[in-house]
């Protein structure tokens, strides 16, 4: 396990190489934002200091444009509900620290009750702050306190309108091939030091209760950041003029980010199952374990192959450079092959082995092939990808629920009614056209034929 920080390590300065030039031009925007709101309050308010404006701008600026005008909002009412606050207390209360934690108390109930969510402790800040100037200037500093703050919002969302940030499709890639490579890494070294434990002899509970360690630690640590870093990104998507001309990349990076999240999950069920077995077998395995051992070590390096291929086809289909090549594709085909000659060679396997708990380990190791062979399949994951970015389509209601507010409303067209018939004519065969995407398709209603009663 310590030679994964050494590989963990080089995988971060590798991220920290190849992003500085989004760091920069992150650091420069909220630069411009804070100075440009300073200014702006300067020139409103010349004998002061308008530190408040520019600290606004430089919380507003950095949010999403989707989310850009609710954070201002938000903050505009956390300082106006503040400073009323504290007006209202510096009128009927001297400060004092009962007064004090009085305000404290009721600015953060009031907060709460507004759903400021991330701008809830702006309330008592503004009240405190305000109230530091006394009863006789209260007015004065509330009213600057808010026309500050609405000059720092206001230049915060001018920035983002006028420099819209960069839309972070490429960051969300990076980070799902590094949970990739986390993955595969983990899995190669738990291949490579199962082989050594076997042929040396030793202990392999200690070393796969590591793998178990580490494999969970993937599962409740980089499966949620690389999450985060992909809603990010199709966040930032949104009211964003820089992504009205590039490609909606978002269903090929949430495919991948699903496929390798269920291959996270199985590999650590396989680690577990892996522990369980090992702590009740016999200390001194016989041959047909030993060769057993040996081969789950081999279905662990294509298992590695497999999820390292996926994760860099994943990436270089979602660069808008295009860089996906013949040869992405076809490293995904021969890991996907070696995984096919590891689950026949696991099949088996399965009836032979000599206790429940290794037939059950084969088991468990086998089911956790088949999982990766369905999420990494190619045309699965085209399948995904048109499945995701296709739009919601309104339903018709049925059964009396009722219409959606973009869903077909009913017509007064009178339904045209055919002649009746004989029971011994067909009825007339006429073709249904529907899409063929469409989500529920409607079989032509057949007449019912009348049967005729039989002559008693």
């Amino acid at each position: 396990m310590r030679n994964l920080w050494p590989r963990r390590l080089g995988r971060e300065l590798t991220l920290l190489r190849s992003g500085w030039r989004v760091g920069v031009s992150w650091s420069m925007r909220i630069t411009v934002a804070a100075v440009a709101g300073y200014v702006v309050g300067k020139l409103l308010f010349p004998d002061t200091q308008p530190l408040l404006a520019s600290l606004t701008a430089m919380l507003v600026v950095q949010v999403t444009p989707v989310s850009l005008l609710a954070s201002g909002l938000d903050r505009v009412v956390a300082v106006v509900t503040g400073v009323a606050l504290a007006v209202f207390f510096a009128s009927v209360l001297p400060l004092e620290w009962w007064s004090l934690g009085l305000l404290i108390f009721v600015s953060m109930a009031v907060g709460q009750a507004l759903r400021l969510r991330d701008n809830l402790v702006e309330v008592p800040i503004s009240a405190m702050l305000v109230l530091g100037v006394g009863a006789l200037g209260a007015g004065s500093a509330a009213w600057e306190r808010i026309v500050e703050t609405l000059v720092g919002a206001a230049v915060g969302v001018a920035t983002n309108l006028l420099f819209p940030p960069k839309v972070a499709t490429a960051s969300a890639a990076r980070a799902i091939d590094g949970l990739a490579d986390s993955i595969s890494e983990l899995v190669n070294h738990a291949a490579a030091e199962l082989s050594e434990l076997v042929e040396e002899g030793g202990e392999i509970a200690p070393a796969a209760r590591r793998w178990l360690e580490e494999a969970r630690r993937i599962t409740h640590h980089e499966v949620p950041r690389a999450g985060s870093a992909l809603a990010h990104a199709e966040e930032g998507r949104r009211l964003n003029v820089r992504a009205v001309r590039t490609p909606d990349l978002g269903p090929g990076l949430r495919q991948g980010l699903e496929a390798l999240e269920h291959c996270a999950v199985a590999i650590r069920s396989m680690f577990r199952a892996l522990v369980d077995a090992i702590s009740e077998q016999a200390p001194t395995p016989h041959g047909a374990v030993t060769d057993l051992f040996l081969g789950l070590a081999q279905t662990f390096r294509e298992v590695a192959a497999g999820i390292d291929a996926f994760g860099q086809l994943v990436r270089n289909d979602a660069s808008p450079a295009a860089q996906l090549s013949a040869d992405d594709v076809l490293a995904v085909q021969a890991a996907l092959e070696g995984l096919q000659e590891a689950r026949a060679r696991l099949e088996d396997l399965l009836t032979v082995e000599p206790t429940p708990e290794l037939r059950e380990l084969d088991a468990v190791v086998l089911s956790t092939v088949r999982r990766l062979l369905r999420e990494m399949d190619l045309e699965q994951r085209v399948r995904r990808q048109l499945q995701l970015g296709r739009p919601a389509r309104p339903r018709a209601p049925y059964l009396g629920r009722p219409a959606g507010p973009e869903a077909p409303q009913p017509t007064s067209t009178p339904i045209p009614t055919t002649p009746p018939r004989s029971p011994s004519t067909p009825p007339p065969t006429s073709p249904l056209e529907v899409s063929p995407d469409a989500e529920t398709q409607q079989l032509p209603v057949q007449p019912r034929q009348r049967r005729e009663k039989p002559s008693s």
